[in-house]
């Protein structure tokens, strides 16, 4: 559970960091045991390299022999330098000279080799061994983990258990870090049960690889309860349980457990532990955390280390304070590569891509080659188009350096391109990348094709991969479902669901969200509804997208009746599902529940209201006809109005004739996009129905000086795998006599049009009608004489009936036809 941390953190400070005094260099002596001396004080003062140079000239000048215990400080020497040329060297040196070798040399000779990575030569000693002891095991199975290896590692473990040769506290700690590699958290909690059986379970090496290899895991209760079973706790103890949960995302326990180790008053933090710290305060965006510890490590001496100020750095950065992360960098005597890519990706994430650029200079400047993490950094800072000729001039420097061949940094530059370019630039650069391109790669240019607005490209390049060897995943899938939802090809989505039931990745949880929203947007509210249904624990994203796609096809009860069923199961709204709850609460008239739903996303469901959120709730009031109250709530909103918010209220003020905020709400449209078709159209119409013909001329003759022109809708079908597109009165398509006869009959059935023709002689109405149920008709002629007559038929059959005027009807005039169909409780009025 997360502990409560108070704003001010009180640490107790009690340690200075100890002195290490050096043995002076002894003299040279010229016989066997003081050369064997020399050589091991050398060692044993750490000075391996100069004890090295001495064995090397020994053997040239003299012909003096090396001890044993001379032999064990070369060999440990070698392992601490992770020289393998020189353990080598040696080795053969003790081989040469037909030294009869002990268990106990042999296993420094296997513990160099297995240190300096050269793991054939370290199995090599091991299986020659006659006699091996817990120490040799120990020695091929800690060089096995360190390397990458873990599998061969266990292997070994388990064959030393079947030879009944019993771990000791260092085997277990070696093969426990095996297992966190492998994430094996059943093998981890065998070995629990092994390190508690054995003698070991009380020994600290063995209690911190358990604590490491449980926070690796995520399990913070069973690493808690290692850490809590520590008598006496050491440094890697509490580092272990700091860096653990600062990792996991338990910021507040990490920081309540640093203030705890530094009250005991006897550990001194390191580097690594304060780098935890400040990794959790970046991650709680508490600078305020961070500049107290940072007081706390200058006190402690670390002010300076190179590691403690990289994340410090980092830190300031993440919480936007970017001088104070420069000023932290600029402490670091010798800046490596690691503390130049920290800042340089600070001032790059928080969108300062100038800074970051000087930056990438000046460490060029101090001849620092930069690395693929660099470059990726700066490219991260180019998200627009003002920022293209930053991005083509690292562009450049990665061509040059030849940093492209990078699959990563090629797909950062892809990233980039799409962000900042239009899309034949970007595929353009696919298309050169595209021998090297991974799954990332094919996801990112389908993510360019959404970004603008290309969402059909998207199904030529998903058949385009099918056929590469890169296969689609879950993200791939996720940016195709997209795509038919964008254009509401139900047909292709239904393909793509079969193809992530067929390859298991409809399991993905962002999959199944994404079949859910893509038949949503297709209209096939029945199968999202199931799909749903299917889920076992569905997430706020599957509520979301049903309460959101039930909300815009008018099902608004339905989608409020979700809301309350998704409240009631603990699952907490975000800002689309009150998207979705507004949208409801607009289309089916529920006006102050929605303004109350409003005002309480914050207090009661902790989600803050965004501009799609204040556009919602424009819509409510305008579609209630209370536009003078949408009108008041734009002009107190946080956020700027943008077009969306004023092109809502214009509707409602057309439909409503309010014509006083109807033009207010026009003239922000033009401020915002001057070229607005649909705002000077709607406000000539406002000026029309005032007879204001002066203002009406006006806008027509700005629209004229600004070539405005409204742009056509656009609407399409799927029919047999083709895609048929239409625009408003489209004269292009090669069916289009059929295709609007179909329409006008399509109108008149939906309409319940009554078909007519008049006679001169007599004047006569023939009116026909393709429905059999009894009929009372109306019949007003206007023209010069207003004539009403009202005639009730019983049956009125599709070939018709005649109804003669009594006087001539002009050639010109307009009829007016009512009509009621008789029910069971009296006449019903159709409109």
């Amino acid at each position: 559970m997360i502990k409560t941390l108070v704003p001010q953190l009180h640490f107790a400070v009690s340690h200075v960091k100890p002195c290490i005094q050096l043995a002076p260099n002894p003299n040279y002596f010229k016989t066997e045991q003081s050369s064997n001396d020399y050589i091991s004080s050398l060692c044993k003062q750490s000075l391996f390299k100069q004890a090295l140079e001495a064995f090397d000239s020994l053997q040239k000048d003299t012909n003096f022999g090396v001890k044993p215990s001379t032999y064990a400080h070369l060999i440990s020497a070698c392992a601490s330098l992770r020289s393998v040329e020189h353990g080598r060297k040696v080795h053969h040196h003790i081989l040469a000279n037909s030294f009869k070798q002990d268990m106990i040399l042999q296993n420094h000779v296997l513990n160099m080799f297995g240190k300096c990575g050269a793991l054939k030569d370290a199995r090599k000693v091991f299986d020659e061994m006659p006699e091996r002891n817990v120490v040799s095991w120990t020695s091929i199975i800690a060089g096995y983990t360190q390397h990458g290896q873990e599998s061969d590692a266990v292997k070994l473990f388990l064959t030393m258990r079947r030879r009944d040769v019993m771990p000791d506290q260092f085997t277990f700690g070696s093969v426990i870090r095996a297992c966190s590699s492998l994430s094996s958290i059943e093998l981890g909690r065998q070995l629990h049960a092994l390190v508690i059986k054995s003698e070991c379970g009380s020994y600290l090496i063995a209690q911190n690889a358990l604590i490491a290899m449980y926070m690796k895991f995520g399990q913070t209760s069973d690493a808690l309860g290692v850490f809590s079973g520590i008598a006496l706790k050491d440094l890697i103890s509490w580092s272990s349980l700091i860096a653990g949960f600062s990792r996991l995302g338990y910021e507040l326990d990490a920081l309540d457990h640093f203030k705890e180790m530094l009250t005991h008053g006897v550990y001194q933090p390191n580097e690594f532990v304060f780098g935890s710290a400040f990794s959790a305060c970046s991650n709680l965006q508490q600078p305020e955390y961070g500049r107290q510890i940072h007081g706390i490590s200058v006190k402690f001496g670390i002010g300076r280390d190179t590691f403690a100020i990289c994340s410090l750095s980092d830190m300031y950065a993440k919480c936007g304070l970017l001088c104070s992360a420069k000023t932290a960098f600029l402490q670091i005597d010798r800046p490596d590569l690691v503390s130049w890519n920290t800042i340089i990706a600070g001032f790059a994430y928080s969108g300062h891509i100038d800074e970051a650029m000087s930056l990438f200079s000046q460490m060029r400047h101090l001849a620092w080659s930069p690395d693929d993490i660099t470059v990726r950094s700066l490219l991260s800072a180019c998200t627009s188009p003002v920022t293209l000729n930053q991005g083509m001039q690292i562009y450049s420097y990665i061509i040059k350096v030849g940093l492209d061949l990078d699959v990563a940094v090629s797909n950062t530059l892809l990233s980039m391109c799409a962000k900042c370019s239009d899309l034949c630039a970007t595929f353009k650069m696919f298309y050169e990348m595209r021998s090297n391109a991974d799954s990332v790669s094919w996801n990112t240019i389908f993510t360019a094709c959404m970004l603008h607005n290309q969402a059909g490209e998207v199904f030529s390049l998903f058949k385009m991969m099918l056929q590469s060897q890169n296969k689609p995943d879950y993200i791939s899938l996720t940016n195709v479902l997209g795509a038919c939802g964008e254009i509401a090809s139900l047909e292709m989505g239904n393909q793509v669901h079969c193809f992530a039931t067929k390859t298991g990745l409809k399991l993905e949880a962002s999959v199944t969200n994404g079949l859910i929203d893509m038949y949503m947007k297709c209209g096939s509210l029945g199968s999202s509804s199931k799909l749903f249904d299917s889920i076992e624990s569905p997430d706020v994203v599957s509520w979301s997208s049903l309460v959101v796609g039930y909300a815009q096809f008018g099902y608004g009860e339905e989608a409020l009746k979700l809301f309350e069923k998704m409240t009631s199961s603990g699952i907490r709204p975000n800002q689309v599902t009150f998207i979705g709850v507004l949208t409801a609460c607009s289309h089916v008239g529920l006006v102050e529940e929605g303004v109350h739903l409003y005002n309480t996303m914050k207090t009661d469901h902790g989600v803050a209201p965004t501009r799609e959120h204040c556009s919602c709730v424009v819509d409510l009031l305008s579609r209630a006809g209370r536009i003078n109250e949408a009108e008041a709530f734009v002009n107190q909103m946080e956020f700027e109005p943008d077009i969306v918010i004023w092109k809502t209220l214009l509707a409602a003020c057309m439909k409503y004739n309010n014509a006083e905020v109807g033009k207010r709400a026009a003239e922000n449209i033009l401020k915002i996009d001057s070229s607005n078709s649909s705002a000077h159209v709607l406000l000539c119409n406002i000026y029309a129905s005032e007879n204001s013909w002066t203002d009406v001329a006006r806008v027509r003759s700005l629209m004229k000086q600004r070539k405005v022109k409204k742009v056509p809708g656009q609407s399409w079908i799927e029919v047999k795998e083709s895609s048929h597109v239409f625009i408003s009165e489209d004269s292009l398509h090669p069916e289009r006599d059929k295709i609007y006869l179909m329409v006008e009959e399509l109108r008149l059935q939906m309409l319940d049009i009554w078909y007519f023709s008049i006679s001169s002689s007599p004047p006569k109405v023939l009116f026909y009608h393709n429905s059999l149920p009894s009929w009372k008709i109306t019949i007003v002629l206007h023209s010069n004489i207003l004539y009403k007559s009202t005639l009730t038929i019983p049956q009125l059959r599709p070939c018709g009936i005649e109804f003669s005027f009594p006087f001539l009807v002009p050639e010109r005039c307009v009829f007016q036809v009512d009509t009621s169909f008789l029910c069971d409780n009296g006449w019903l009025k159709l409109y």
